[in-house]
């Protein structure tokens, strides 16, 4: 009976090793954050699921597949698996941050907030505590919140201080809350940054207008 067991169990190591690893060979062979860095996010995207097959509860690959998800648009399969990550780490700050960026983009904005504001808790100085202000500048704008925005705006920027873009938003919250003067400085940097951009020109047209008394 022992010999019968020993040869069971001799046959299971040898399918595990059949099996298993040349999977763990060919995950070796791509690294689905560097995928992700390069712009391949579908190759990413299989990569990570097929992590996730032999490792079912690898955050990373959580991570990167919720960040894969969302740059292709596909914002309701990202959500099913941030959903699943956070039950298995609820306190996880990456996988919070990614489902405040699917609510956004799913136009949540409530729900999106109360991940974002968590991130600034479990993360003050998180890879993307910028982009987290960033969004929520963003959500205060559709909720014409333009104070809120500002504050949210400004600090993205002290994180990030060389998004033209970024200083564009700032000129447009603080001119829809009416504080042209700042508005006009933002913008200027804007366009110190990036005098090519459209928005930050035609904002501090308007802005100027409205200081002249047009």
């Amino acid at each position: 009976m022992k010999k019968i067991m020993r040869n069971r169990l001799i046959i299971v190591v040898f399918l595990l090793i059949a099996v298993v690893f040349p999977l763990f060979a060919q995950l070796e062979e791509k690294d689905a954050l560097e995928l992700y860095r390069k712009g391949q996010y579908e190759e990413a995207v299989k990569v990570c699921l097929q992590e996730l097959e032999i490792m079912p509860r690898r955050m990373d690959s959580y991570v990167v597949l919720g960040w894969s998800l969302i740059r292709l648009g596909r914002y309701q399969e990202a959500l099913e698996y941030a959903e699943k990550a956070h039950t298995i780490s609820p306190s996880d700050y990456r996988v919070i941050e990614i489902m405040g960026e699917i609510h956004y983009f799913l136009g949540d904005n409530e729900n999106a907030l109360k991940c974002f504001e968590e991130y600034t808790v479990l993360a003050p100085t998180g890879d993307r505590i910028d982009m987290v202000y960033y969004f929520m500048g963003e959500i205060f704008i559709r909720l014409a919140e333009y104070n809120h925005a500002d504050i949210a705006f400004s600090t993205a920027l002290y994180h990030s201080p060389n998004r033209a873009e970024w200083w564009a938003r700032l000129g447009y919250a603080r001119e829809m809350a009416k504080n042209y003067n700042l508005a006009v400085e933002s913008y200027n940097k804007a366009l110190q940054l990036n005098s090519t951009l459209t928005e930050a020109r035609r904002g501090k047209e308007r802005v100027e207008k409205m200081l002249q008394g047009g």
